[in-house]
């Protein structure tokens, strides 16, 4: 039987001390940091600051586990008015996390968990893999409706060369990909087993952002900014129409695609565990655009690592292959644009990591953990990744722990 996970005891970060979110000045909209500004790298500081000094930015909330991206810092959030950046939305749009409480208990799981994760991978295509044929969403339990009208919407997608490739995109729903996506299968501190999945849009998502951002690229407002990557669409033009319409599209295909994965996943319970029950699930996006209201103003908010967290929303925080995972409820803070971290972040690159790291390293920073333990992932290894624990103390006033999960299974790409 795995052992226990360990215990919510001790760690209720809604109730801990930390330093309030700190305001960088010098910037023409709101910059609020939940991170120390000290310990930010220079040049995510400097996309910060280039973002929030965007004419269209109303103001930028910085997760703690902010670190530098792609024209936008990975766990930032932006709120505008009337525009938004497709660079800073990224390419794996509607990338996001869905958990879900199982009915089993740690003692009813076997010794030897090497069959449950080889039986997660048949069912679930990893890396660059694919289905064979596109998943019978029609008789598989997802809970969501409006396929067709789904998949109809997919022949007004802007994009000519995107709309050839709806056959992999069809094979690719229900798919994991690589990187720092992965499945779980989790203890919380009461010996429950949860399930996890964190994914997103997959290749379709890509292409579509790819060609957008491109676009954006070319217009004319956008030629004197600062960095090219925070390029923007501006209500009431087709551009940003075209955008918005593919944008909302993806981010269905990335939640419909974790849906798919999540009802693969559950199968996959029932033939070892065959009076297995769920509760309901458990979802988030956490790269994004959402309409949303603040300050009595209608602004388009992108969360670039980052999840909604209003009042009384359940949300997904996890760590590292190797770290705690937290399901949290919002507090609803205006400041941070009812908002909170979307998980421990890195702290070194892909690159650095597979330098200074081995698969002998890996295989001890894992250890209890059913997964890979190959150089194929060292730079997804624990040490990566910011300490999660240090991430949620910091935004305590943004979130509650409902539950503190650690995995015992791990399937990654």
């Amino acid at each position: 039987m795995p052992g226990s996970a360990h215990s919510c005891v001790g760690t209720d970060y809604g109730g801990t001390h930390h330093m309030p979110f700190q305001t960088i000045t010098g910037t023409t909209a709101p910059l609020r940091l939940w991170a120390d500004p000290a310990g930010v790298d220079e040049r995510a500081m400097e996309q910060l600051r280039n973002v929030a000094g965007l004419p269209w930015t109303h103001s930028v909330a910085v997760m703690p586990d902010v670190h530098v991206g792609i024209g936008a810092t990975v766990g930032s959030v932006i709120a505008m008015r009337g525009a938004v950046a497709p660079a800073a939305v990224g390419v794996d749009i509607g990338c996001g996390m869905t958990a879900q409480l199982t009915s089993l208990r740690a003692h009813q799981l076997p010794e030897d968990l090497g069959k449950l994760r080889a039986e997660i991978e048949k069912a679930v295509p990893v890396g660059l893999g694919l289905h064979k044929h596109s998943v019978d969403v029609d008789h598989l339990n997802t809970g969501l409706r409006g396929w067709h009208r789904f998949w109809t919407d997919f022949d007004d997608l802007s994009a000519q060369h995107v709309l050839r490739r709806k056959g992999r995109a069809m094979q690719q729903l229900g798919t994991l990909g690589g990187g720092n996506h992965f499945i779980e299968v989790c203890l919380d501190g009461e010996d429950r087993v949860w399930l996890m999945l964190h994914s997103g849009s997959r290749g379709i998502g890509n292409d579509l952002a790819q060609y957008h951002i491109a676009k954006a690229k070319d217009l004319p407002h956008n030629a004197d900014l600062a960095d090219p990557d925070l390029a923007v669409f501006v209500t009431g033009e087709p551009t940003m129409d075209a955008y918005r319409r593919d944008l909302f599209w993806a981010q269905d295909y990335a939640r419909r695609n974790r849906a798919v994965m999540m009802a693969l996943l559950r199968d996959v319970v029932r033939r070892q565990f065959k009076k297995a029950e769920f509760e309901p699930e458990i979802s988030c996006h956490h790269n994004y655009v959402a309409e949303e209201v603040h300050d009595k103003q209608e602004l388009l908010v992108t969360r670039k690592g980052a999840i909604r967290a209003g009042r009384g929303d359940l949300g997904i925080i996890p760590g590292s292959m190797g770290a705690s995972s937290f399901i949290v409820r919002g507090l609803g803070s205006a400041e941070s644009l009812h908002s909170a971290s979307h998980g421990a972040g890195r702290r070194m690159s892909r690159t650095q990591a597979r330098k200074q790291f081995s698969a002998k390293d890996l295989a001890e920073q894992t250890r209890g953990v059913e997964c890979r333990k190959d150089s194929g992932v060292v730079d997804e290894i624990p040490a990566a990744y910011k300490d999660i624990d240090e991430v949620m103390a910091q935004q305590s006033d943004l979130v509650t722990v409902v539950a503190r999960l650690k995995q015992i299974v791990c399937v990654k790409g």
